[in-house]
């Protein structure tokens, strides 16, 4: 007698008192894969807190197995993220670490750090020109303005150092930009 011939799914579906079972939907599980690997890149580029929002996209509705690595992932991104915000010696030691943030396209970041100086200590002139270049490279004239004009009221360096600053080259147009560096052409 010959043996019944194996269909072609290799995926059987089992049968049930109740009729055939549903087959589990793996477009859940891959999507949550997809979201795993996505945080784990995230965590390698050390962007630890958009990580930990990847990850708990995961523990909405991802399989129980992989829920708890994520977990674990989630406490080490939190532990990341605690001995970054502690971790500086001084103000300028965070400027320096805020402005490499900026030079790697971490413009979030690095205005948070940014900001986060200037509520330690209104007066640091190189922050507001910090905040002013973060400006000009993502498109705010205004602010740019702004923190600008406060780095020249602090420091009036400033406004020679920003005359030769390439980082600027977005407000060149702009006569405002040229009225606060060279005022006494106006």
């Amino acid at each position: 007698m010959r043996e019944p011939k194996e269909t072609a799914n290799p995926r059987r579906i089992p049968r049930t008192l109740a009729g055939t079972a549903v087959a589990p939907a793996d477009s859940a599980r891959s999507q949550a894969l997809q979201l795993y690997e996505a945080g784990l890149r995230l965590m390698q580029e050390r962007k630890y807190d958009k990580a930990t929002v990847t990850f708990e996209k995961i523990l909405t509705n991802g399989p129980g197995d992989l829920c708890e690595r994520v977990r674990i992932y989630i406490a080490a991104c939190a532990q990341q993220l605690e001995h970054v915000r502690n971790s500086f010696a001084s103000l300028d030691e965070q400027y320096d670490y805020a402005i490499s943030l900026l030079n790697t396209g971490d413009y979030d970041d690095a205005r948070q750090h940014l900001e986060d100086i200037l509520e330690k200590d209104r007066n640091c002139d190189f922050v507001y020109y910090g905040l002013a270049v973060l400006s000009s490279m993502t498109g705010r004239q205004e602010n740019c303005l702004e923190h600008l004009n406060e780095a020249i009221r602090l420091n009036p360096r400033n406004r020679i150092q920003a005359r030769g600053d390439s980082d600027f080259q977005d407000m060149v147009d702009d006569p405002r930009f040229t009225e606060l560096l060279y005022p006494e052409i106006s």
